[in-house]
């Protein structure tokens, strides 16, 4: 019986080191998940995560993955985003070179870029807060926008002639100015910046608009002025071809006439040769027509070439000749 009896509580669990000691070995194993927990970072991709020993910034990750970190309150994690983000200005009103005031609203696109010393300049100037960022940078573009203006015409800025347009170099020197501020001392990145209100007081609204129509009416006169030189040109040209026709197509016409001179002279040639009375009689006839009109009256003597013909006949005026 005794044997059996020991047999029996030798197999109790209660005996077993193991099970006397589960409660702690769990705790254990709880704290030891809980501290690796805290130890192991995670950086998301659009983010750096700089970590703080004792609140002073010692390392600044940004590539996405998992790192270690020694467990708080020795190095804690302060995640950074870099992602894009866009503020506007609100309107201000600046001055141009002109001397003319315009209201002007723009929009800059910036972030934090991904460059330790940045990142880390950005936590300690704003302390990791973009709205405050955002804010200094409404600050900055007004005091920019009224500088950067002072350099360019307000026909630089408002025009229907696109060839005297510099949008593209204004936004260009404000988002330059911008720039160099912002990363001095924000460790910020403006990477855009772009006009998106352009808006004229009553008093430049009406410059403007007779600085346009007195355009227009330049333009206007330059217009006229080339269509009437080129009607001008046009009437020359074509009084210079009529001219140029007419002289062609007279001396064409001499050449036929000339030409039908020669053949006439032919002809009466061959008719005088064969039958010269005839030919005599041909000839008065011929004068007698070119003299004599519907409504010529004349007075001559009968027996004188060539109304000769008349009184004499054919065969009289050959005689007579």
């Amino acid at each position: 019986m005794a044997d059996t009896y020991r047999d029996h509580h030798a197999d109790d669990p209660g005996d077993n080191p193991f099970y006397q000691n589960r409660r702690y070995i769990i705790a254990a194993v709880v704290v030891a998940a809980l501290v690796l927990s805290a130890c192991l970072v995670l950086v998301n991709p659009g983010e750096a995560v700089v970590i703080t020993r004792f609140g002073n910034p010692v390392r600044v990750m940004t590539s996405p993955g998992l790192a270690f970190k020694l467990p708080p309150p020795i190095e804690n994690a302060v995640a950074v985003d870099l992602r894009l983000r866009t503020t506007s200005s609100g309107l201000h009103d600046v001055g141009t070179r002109d001397g003319l005031r315009i209201l002007v609203q723009a929009y800059i696109a910036w972030q934090v870029p991904a460059d330790p010393d940045h990142i880390r300049q950005f936590l300690r100037a704003v302390r990791n807060e973009p709205a405050t960022a955002a804010d200094q940078l409404r600050s900055f573009t007004g005091s920019s926008l009224e500088t950067v203006a002072a350099g360019f015409n307000l026909a630089n800025l408002v025009n229907i002639d696109k060839a005297q347009l510099r949008l593209p170099q204004f936004e260009s020197a404000l988002r330059q100015r911008l720039n160099a501020q912002a990363l001095r001392v924000y460790g910020v990145t403006v990477r855009q910046v772009g006009l998106e209100r352009l808006t004229l007081p009553a008093q430049t609204l009406n410059a403007t608009i007779e600085r346009m129509k007195a355009e227009r009416d330049t333009v206007a006169a330059e217009r006229s002025a080339e269509g009437e030189r080129a009607a001008a040109q046009i009437q020359s040209d074509a009084n210079r071809d009529s001219r140029v026709l007419i002289a062609k197509a007279n001396a064409d016409a001499a050449e036929i006439e000339a030409k039908s001179r020669i053949e006439a002279a032919g002809i009466y040639r061959k008719a005088y040769a064969g039958d010269p009375q005839l030919y005599s009689l041909l000839r008065s006839l011929d004068s007698l027509d070119t003299i004599v009109g519907p409504n010529t009256r004349m007075i001559l003597r009968t027996d004188a070439a060539p109304f000769r013909v008349l009184v004499d006949g054919a065969s009289g005026a050959g005689a007579k000749k």
